[in-house]
């Protein structure tokens, strides 16, 4: 399948594992990404700029721009609907900042994910989530799009969760943010283009 011996993946394996690219969570299970292999991906994404679309994002972003345009006729309501797509393309949990206002959906989405399966995940997952307004209050971040992964993960460093997140400006002023709460275990690079693009489109119509 990958034209080279089984002896010569295994190699290559232990070279990542070594490196802490990749573990075995336990002793029997195969090797995953760590967070440090993520970061090392979704580097090489951003370095890309994206230059080769992930597969389906324009009908996935359409799907939300229909939302978002459909009789809306407050800031409120564009929003809302802006996260409830995010939630229902990407099957993350998702929250928008706009002034004071802060709107959050996709609870049940985001804990039916296999990785906050336990009770200790659930509760860090769940503090993280308490934490997001104080933080976007007190220490936001400026760049137009950020992604934090796992133990980077500012407002909750044990929660194993991903937290992916875009700036944008209104007419009202101010910084606004849109973003989603995942697994690690993520699809990068359509996630990471839709929260851009969702945020890109919440600045035109706000």
């Amino acid at each position: 399948l990958f034209g080279v011996s089984s002896a010569t993946i295994r190699s290559e394996m232990a070279k990542l594992e070594e490196m802490g690219f990749i573990e075995a969570p336990h002793t029997s299970a195969g090797r995953i990404p760590t967070d440090k292999g993520y970061r090392f991906y979704v580097n090489g994404i951003t370095a890309a700029q994206m230059t080769e679309l992930p597969s389906g994002i324009d009908s996935s972003t359409k799907a939300i721009e229909a939302r978002v345009n459909s009789n809306v006729d407050t800031s409120d309501k564009a929003i809302r609907r802006a996260v409830d797509g995010l939630v229902e393309m990407t099957g993350n949990f998702g929250f928008a900042s706009f002034g004071s206002s802060l709107y959050m959906n996709g609870m049940t989405q985001l804990f039916s994910q296999p990785e906050f399966g336990d009770g200790d995940h659930v509760q860090a997952v769940a503090k993280l989530i308490d934490n997001i307004e104080p933080w976007l209050r007190e220490a936001a971040p400026d760049e137009p799009l950020n992604v934090f992964i796992g133990s980077e993960n500012p407002i909750g460093k044990s929660s194993g969760a991903t937290l992916i997140i875009s700036k944008f400006k209104s007419s009202s002023g101010g910084d606004n943010y849109i973003g989603v709460i995942g697994p690690t275990r993520q699809n990068y690079r359509r996630t990471m283009e839709l929260v851009r693009r969702t945020g890109a489109m919440l600045e035109e119509v706000l």
